[in-house]
């Protein structure tokens, strides 16, 4: 592996904060207040946090039960795929307008080869002015959204150039000069290297990149194992000689949650896989796609991981078959013991499903299904269901009031649903409290979003 770039030609693109980014935008009276988006329960993880939360010590993957401890007053919001998915598609338009190489890593990252942006040359002053102008489209297309720009001549200099001067920002690091930014920087720069890696690197007395330079091959394969150690070894000399690839394949969809205090009610378990089903299904079917085979990950007390897997027929994209096989193979666990880590995934995708060929008898009633699905999944009852209608109020959700017109919901509880009527394009709004079953309030969809009447 070497570095084989003669030109600073890969740039990585990171959106700042972008949940949370994204909320601010759509929320006037949360615009430079903390928000912090994930789960809103005791047991939620924060999924991202804004500048203004982080702040108060505010971080992603930590619990949100932590995250209001140090940060009480920000709003908390459950999020909105929907409203990130658009946001993120019309970055990835602007970059694919740019190169034709694009390869995304999630909604709010990508990396985008600039040899192939048609520039009269890659010399540093053009590939700046062209990041420059990337920032700046990227911003407009997304009513205000900024990003933190890396330009460099590997992947892994990118990536790690775009974290240097968050929120937007732009580095380029100037052919020959990639060792004299990376040695002073600690180890834990270097992808794949987490809090483990960095305990068994502290012990051996390796801190900085520029220290991990100096460790052989061979002893850093007995530290951390024959292929960390490779990769390492290479990545603490610059040497990344992968390239961009477009359109990256998807080989599955997961979701996975780690839990403070082990898990040992089976019930618990049982309605967390059947969420996390939900949500799964929720992101098949706004890329379009389904999947044969459903598995679970458990990580036990002991951080022992155990994963099962079973194969439908056909490609399915429909909750409540997912959250059943996922359910089935749960109770062939011993979780005793107690769970650290519970997730739920589903592969072998296809961009088709067969209508139809899971409905059978025993199958969960419909009402069943619908409360043991997250929020998004849910369809707006009926009169026989209204009973749990005021369940589906998740804080920050879009809702539109016959009178009031559009709003968020700023909190919900004990029948009661209160609603900050304003958007993106209006000035802080007002308050507002209704039932929860309200005929007069209803969740709001963007008209992409919503879905055809059935036949």
């Amino acid at each position: 592996m070497t570095a084989v770039r003669a030109h600073a030609s890969v740039l990585h693109l990171d959106l700042d904060a972008f949940f949370a980014a994204v909320e601010q935008r759509d929320k006037p009276s949360l615009r430079g207040k903390p928000v912090v988006v994930g789960g809103t329960g005791g047991r939620g993880v924060v999924s991202t946090a804004s500048y203004e939360a982080r702040a108060y010590g505010v971080r992603s993957a930590m619990s949100t039960r932590e995250a209001r401890a140090r940060c009480p007053h920000a709003a908390y919001l459950s999020g909105r795929f929907e409203a990130y998915r658009s946001a993120s598609a019309a970055v990835m338009a602007v970059l694919r307008d740019c190169s034709p190489l694009v390869e995304p890593l999630s909604l709010d990252e990508a990396f985008v080869d600039l040899a192939e942006a048609g520039l009269p040359d890659l010399e540093v002053p053009t590939v700046t002015a062209l990041a420059e102008e990337l920032r700046a489209r990227v911003h407009e297309v997304t009513g205000g959204l900024t990003a933190s720009v890396g330009v460099a001549s590997s992947k892994f200099l990118a990536k790690i150039a775009s974290d240097l001067r968050k929120p937007d920002g732009l580095v380029v690091v100037e052919p020959g000069t990639e060792l004299a930014l990376l040695r002073p920087l600690h180890v834990s720069v270097i992808p794949g290297v987490g809090p483990a890696t960095v305990e068994r690197l502290r012990r051996a007395g390796v801190h900085t990149v520029a220290e991990l330079e100096r460790i052989s091959q061979e002893e850093l394969v007995r530290l951390v194992g024959k292929a960390q150690g490779h990769s390492l070894f290479h990545l603490a000399r610059a040497e990344d000689d992968r390239p961009v690839v477009p359109d990256r394949e998807t080989k599955s969809v997961s979701v996975e949650g780690t839990y403070e205090t082990d898990l040992t009610d089976r019930q618990q378990m049982s309605a967390i896989v059947t969420r996390q089903a939900g949500e799964v299904a929720r992101r098949l079917k706004g890329n379009g796609l389904s999947g044969r085979t459903v598995s679970i990950k458990v990580r036990l007390y002991d951080f022992t991981t155990l994963s099962r897997s079973s194969t439908l027929p056909a490609p399915t994209d429909d909750p409540a078959t997912i959250a059943r096989l996922a359910r089935t193979l749960l109770e062939d666990l011993d979780t005793s013991g107690g769970v650290r880590l519970l997730g739920v995934g589903v592969s072998g995708l296809a961009d088709w499903i067969q209508e139809d060929l899971f409905a059978a008898a025993g199958d969960e009633p419909a009402e069943e299904a619908a409360q043991e699905t997250p929020v998004d999944q849910r369809a707006e009852p009926d009169q026989a269901g209204a009973r749990w209608r005021s369940a589906t109020w998740a804080p920050g959700m879009d809702v539109v009031h016959a009178e009031h017109g559009r709003g968020w919901v700023w909190g919900s509880g004990r029948g009661v649903v209160t609603v900050r009527f304003e958007t993106a394009d209006t000035p802080p709004g007002p308050v507002r409290s209704f039932r929860a079953d309200d005929p007069d309030l209803e969740r709001w969809r963007p008209p992409e979003e919503e879905q055809p009447e059935a036949q």
